[in-house]
């Protein structure tokens, strides 16, 4: 009998680019058993990804390579097991869910034939294989699971479909579930849904969990061991508890201090002039209404956080502002001027005071543009903000302002990690020197210490030149740090609103309440009390 129902021993992995050899995994050991939990904590680069891929014969070798090492399951080494041993063993006793299920997901077949598809592969029986992908639908929470089984991936939420990969994941009962990051960028309630069906799911089956993650959060709710990693090595391990209380390596110290939610909060100025009051904001697409007469004030210079979870319109008012599209009715005045009721010509002025910034700057930077042609692009569109003869100076001014260097400004996007693409946008935004700059779950998917840097900017851009905020988040803690006032929003409509004190302490809805208690904190005692306060609002 093995010791463990997987183990890794040694694992070394390295990658031949042009560039020269990189070592993403270096000498990497530890274990899982059978019923349990155990969380690869770590930010991006720092091989958690590259570990788990190399169990599941997911690494393209060349150029990948695995260098060293045993990955045993159940005594057995898979490294040294034929293709087809590895094709029979992946999917039916060892499985993996995505970070992104829309990348994961076939767009042009429904999702009933897709989890029936993980069965056949396997053996089982056309007819069977589609009954049991109906059960499974139907046991991760999917609403009407026979009319669920014939739509196709893009008719569900981010939530749905993740449930869905689960659903698929799970579907041969596997000994071993690899789940990479398996809620980032998810709503709060709909984060917690996802680690509690898990969590039922395990005590079912009694599989194996392991948990890749860069949430301190994830780790205090779900874990039972953690494995910290960085740079291809691991430095750390212990108990949720033992790590966040006992850190004895500086990279876990770093991360903890990193985690948000424990700053001071701000205070509102009192008698700040609006800059932006909007009134009845209404949008109706068709029989749907996605906004329904939402009114509120932002104040120069102060930061409004928008908080709800997805489709309750927090996107869809940011849009309705900038004229990406037309409200149904309502008014938004800007300086005392419809935004809503302007010329084309108008409103490309006003643009100019009014800049957003986006969730993935991979989709908002164009790959084809270097950072120095995009930083300057919007000087194109209005000319007259800065002579083109200081271009160059100005582009390395605003690099330099967010943190990056000027000689960056001839390098093109992909050469930069996600933060950095991050506070290029940030940096497009600042070149027309606005007085509102809309960010739209512009730090949700970055690393814990890059998250921490991105907000630190945004406040010292915010207190040096007086820019104000509309912060589109489902990130409480990053809220409780950031915001001066507080918005919350359910189906279209606003729950409540007040300064981020109150919001936070005295929250007098519901639905607040259930936000809060959903959102996840790295300590685990407070974790603890969190699930209890949600069992207790759930009952």
């Amino acid at each position: 009998m093995a010791d463990h129902l997987l183990e890794v021993r040694g694992l070394s992995v390295r990658f031949h680019t042009a560039q020269g050899v990189v070592n993403a995994v270096n000498d990497v050991s530890w274990h899982l058993d059978r019923g349990e939990t155990l969380a690869i904590l770590g930010e991006s680069g720092s091989g958690k990804s590259v570990s788990s891929s190399a169990i599941m014969n997911l690494i393209d070798c060349p150029p990948g390579e695995i260098a060293s090492g045993e990955i045993l399951f159940e005594g057995r080494d898979l490294l040294r097991m034929s293709p087809e041993e590895r094709r029979r063993l992946n999917g039916k006793r060892i499985a993996m869910i995505f970070q992104d299920p829309l990348s994961h997901l076939n767009p042009v077949y429904t999702v009933g034939w897709q989890i029936a598809e993980t069965l056949t592969a396997h053996g089982r029986p056309g007819a069977e294989a589609l009954a049991r992908a109906r059960d499974l639908v139907s046991r991760v929470g999917i609403p009407d699971p026979d009319a669920a089984m014939k739509k196709f991936p893009h008719q569900f939420s981010g939530g749905q479909r993740q449930r869905l990969m689960i659903a698929m994941a799970l579907g041969l009962k596997p000994d071993i579930l690899i789940a990479d990051e398996p809620t980032t960028a998810l709503d709060v309630t709909v984060q917690a849904e996802i680690l509690t069906l898990l969590e039922e799911l395990q005590a079912e089956t009694g599989m194996g969990l392991v948990l890749i993650t860069h949430d301190l959060g994830v780790v205090a709710e779900a874990a039972d061991r953690a494995v910290v990693m960085e740079g291809g090595h691991i430095v750390e391990s212990g108990t949720p508890h033992d790590l966040y209380h006992n850190a004895r390596h500086p990279y876990t110290r770093k991360l903890i201090a990193a985690a948000p939610g424990r700053g001071d909060m701000r205070r509102p100025e009192d008698g700040a002039e609006p800059i932006l009051s909007c009134r009845g904001l209404t949008k109706v697409y068709g029989a749907f209404t996605a906004l329904d007469g939402v009114s509120f004030d932002l104040m120069r210079g102060e930061t409004l956080a928008v908080v709800g979870e997805s489709g309750s319109g927090k996107s869809t008012a940011a849009k309705l502002i900038l004229r990406l599209e037309e409200a149904t009715a309502g008014e938004a005045r800007w300086h005392g001027e419809d935004l809503l009721a302007m010329t084309p010509k108008e409103m490309a002025k006003a643009r100019r005071q009014i800049q957003m910034v986006f969730q993935d700057p991979t989709q908002s930077l164009n790959p084809r543009m270097s950072v120095f042609q995009i930083v300057s692009e919007p000087w194109v569109i209005h000319p007259g903000v800065v002579e083109k003869r200081r271009w160059r100076e100005r582009v390395a001014e605003l690099l330099e302002q967010v943190g990056l260097e000027a000689e960056h400004a001839q390098r093109y996007p992909h050469q930069f990690s996600g933060g950095q693409r991050q506070r290029i946008a940030i940096a497009r935004a600042l070149a027309l020197e606005p007085e509102l700059i809309i960010c739209d779950e512009a730090v949700s998917a970055l690393d814990v210490s890059i998250q921490a840097q991105v907000i630190a900017l945004l406040g010292k851009l915010r207190d040096e030149l007086g820019i104000a905020f509309m912060f589109i988040a489902h990130d409480l803690p990053v809220v409780r740090d950031f915001a001066d006032r507080v918005l919350v929003m359910k189906g279209g409509q606003i729950m409540e609103q007040g300064p981020v004190r109150r919001i936070f302490e005295d929250p007098r809805e519901g639905y607040t309440q259930r936000l809060l208690a959903a959102g996840l904190d790295p300590d685990p005692e407070v974790q603890r009390q969190r699930r209890e306060a949600r069992l207790k609002l759930s009952a």
